[in-house]
């Protein structure tokens, strides 16, 4: 059974079809690639995907479950994590505690226990740090524990949102044009970074990209979107020499 399966999935605003009979299939393990030009519709689709739209047709399996059309909070409890292009950390709050907002899905008191410091409270917050202080380690930000969010380097923030992410326990993980803003040796740092990730936590991996060497460097399988339809789908290789996505995308 695949991990995700999406089936004749489209969505319109008033009168334009922004995304039409969408279909994709991706393993348990993948790095697939969703790619094409700017308004193609990608994004899009990762809102539907996570219910931040709900789709006029079609539907989303994850793990054999139906998912379409559930709010963002119960798709992230079922197994989908995003980050997005433009980075939305806790800028005030600590490196530390922005994991531990990923947590709370997993990891609960009850208000009262809350509010009284209860020894529950105590118990969960404890939890919380040692497995937030583990996932920092992974991406070599636990000296920076402490540190507020918006004080860290970009490429930095990158891979906090991406730990944080972790830290909601997805079995499907969506990343929303990773490398944007990156130079050539932090794009090859979160190369590295993705197929850590995949490998370490048995991860499945979604992501829009522009950036073609990370696209060609590391993603498995790729689906193309121009206007809203698929303009190419299959081996990463094979749809990067397809003519079609030369012109419409390669050659923009």
């Amino acid at each position: 059974m695949a991990l995700l399966e999406v089936k004749d999935l489209g969505i319109s605003f008033g009168g334009l079809r922004a995304v039409d009979d969408f279909h994709m299939t991706i393993e348990q393990g993948q790095l697939y690639g969703l790619i094409g030009p700017n308004g193609a519709g990608k994004t899009t689709v990762f809102n539907l995907l996570t219910g931040v739209y709900k789709p006029t047709d079609g539907y989303i399996l994850l793990d054999g479950e139906n998912i379409t059309g559930k709010k963002t909070i119960e798709i992230n409890q079922h197994g989908i994590a995003r980050t997005f292009q433009n980075i939305r950390l806790f800028g005030e709050l600590t490196v530390l505690d922005n994991v531990k907002v990923g947590l709370h899905n997993h990891h609960k008191y009850s208000t009262l226990a809350g509010i009284l410091r209860l020894p529950k409270y105590y118990k969960v917050e404890k939890e919380m740090d040692a497995i937030a202080m583990d996932l920092l380690k992974v991406f070599e930000l636990d000296g920076e524990a402490d540190y507020k969010a918006s004080n860290l380097p970009y490429g930095k923030q990158r891979k906090l949102e991406i730990a944080r992410a972790l830290a909601t326990d997805p079995k499907l993980l969506l990343l929303d044009e990773p490398a944007a803003g990156m130079n050539p040796n932090e794009t090859q740092e979160l190369m590295n970074t993705i197929r850590f990730v995949r490998d370490k936590f048995q991860m499945t991996i979604l992501l829009i990209e522009h950036d073609m060497r990370l696209v060609s460097g590391i993603c498995e399988e790729l689906t193309v979107l121009n206007f809203g339809q698929i303009l190419a789908q299959g081996e990463t290789g094979e749809v990067l020499n397809d003519p079609k996505v030369i012109t419409a995308y390669l050659g923009e």
